[in-house]
């Protein structure tokens, strides 16, 4: 019997607050993995999280306090504005 496994395998966080999401497809034939891929993402904080796994979301709301959505939104404008520089 052949069966297809996704899940979210890895989450993690950066100094930015920014939330780096892995997750893995295996396809499985009897017991034995016959291949593995994986998807990567990334959320910035402040970002809607209402699409995301269960898991995704506690993290980002553990993670996104008021004071790291703005450090990373002041951030954000800081680069923007040494580009139109």
């Amino acid at each position: 019997m052949i069966s297809k496994e996704v899940v979210i395998d890895k989450i993690e966080v950066l100094e930015s607050g920014t939330v780096q999401i892995r997750q893995v497809t295996k396809i499985i034939e009897d017991g034995a993995e016959l291949s593995r891929s994986f998807h990567r993402w990334a959320l910035s904080p402040g970002q809607n999280i209402a699409d995301q796994d269960a898991r995704v979301q506690t993290i980002c709301n553990a993670v996104w306090t008021p004071e790291v959505v703005s450090a990373y939104q002041n951030a954000l404008a800081a680069i923007r504005e040494q580009q139109a520089a």
